[in-house]
């Protein structure tokens, strides 16, 4: 089995709290908008071919709010910071939800710090079709229910959120949120210039996204794989927005594939 650990290293002028487990070729994964949930079965998988890298957002809890981060473009330059102070551009990246929306900021930013892209559900680009999930005025757990398929039926969804939440879960799923309305508020969860950015962008991409995801429509994927050039698109059936979690068997094979190409 492997375990995972947590770092806390000064970077790009402020601390930062990286989780790191397996070894081999580094994997930066920038988790969503609810936060890091932890080490689950898919991590635990490709952790044996590759050294993930998973930072902590900043504003979320362990790693300290940075006021001038004040919108996604924002934190997507410091992370970008990150990458390089660190060494470790090019790099393979996997963001979900609203980490594909940082991670889609970055490389429109610089188009050269990815060496592959995957996007899984990812925000930050306006639907052609239907409309992102405004995830603000519900509660915690009609939110974390809306993020699967079917919440009873989903064993790792019931293991992280089945039972009752404890003070601390429920105060960092508050944070996170709470900081994700700050950067995302205005305009709701995208940037209307996003598209245009990511025009000529080279780095193969792939997307991922469930057939039964009400969280982020299909029509996000479709505005991305018109902004990415040969962006590659990739469905799971029967799941929602936690593909991941929902099916990690089939996740992880497609996105294996996607990374040894």
């Amino acid at each position: 089995m492997i375990k995972s650990s947590e770092e806390v290293v000064s970077v790009a002028g402020e601390r930062l709290v990286i989780v790191k487990g397996g070894s081999g070729k580094p994997l930066l994964i920038f988790h969503d908008e609810l936060g890091y949930p932890g080490w689950m079965t898919w991590n635990e998988t490709i952790a044996h071919e590759r050294e993930l890298l998973i930072p902590l957002q900043p504003g979320f809890g362990k790693t300290p709010k940075i006021e001038w981060v004040r919108t996604y473009r924002d934190l997507a330059g410091f992370y970008s910071q990150v990458v390089r102070e660190l060494k470790l551009d090019p790099v393979d990246v996997i963001g979900y939800s609203a980490g594909g929306f940082i991670a889609a900021e970055m490389v429109a930013a610089d188009p050269k710090i990815f060496s592959k892209m995957i996007l899984v559900a990812p925000m930050g680009i306006k639907p052609s079709v239907g409309e992102i999930m405004d995830i603000f005025p519900i509660t915690m757990r009609t939110h974390l229910r809306a993020t699967v398929a079917d919440p009873h039926g989903t064993p790792e969804f019931l293991k992280l959120y089945g039972g009752e939440m404890t003070p601390e879960q429920f105060e960092a799923f508050e944070d996170a949120r709470a900081e994700s309305a700050r950067i995302g508020w205005e305009p709701y969860m995208h940037n209307p210039a996003l598209p245009c950015l990511l025009r000529g962008t080279k780095t193969p991409t792939l997307l991922v996204w469930g057939t039964r995801d009400r969280v982020v429509p299909r029509g996000c994927i479709d505005e991305y794989k018109k902004a990415i050039p040969g962006a590659q698109v990739a469905t799971i059936e029967g799941v929602g927005h936690r593909p991941e979690i929902e099916n990690s068997t089939e996740f992880v094979k497609i996105v294996s594939r996607f990374l040894s190409e």
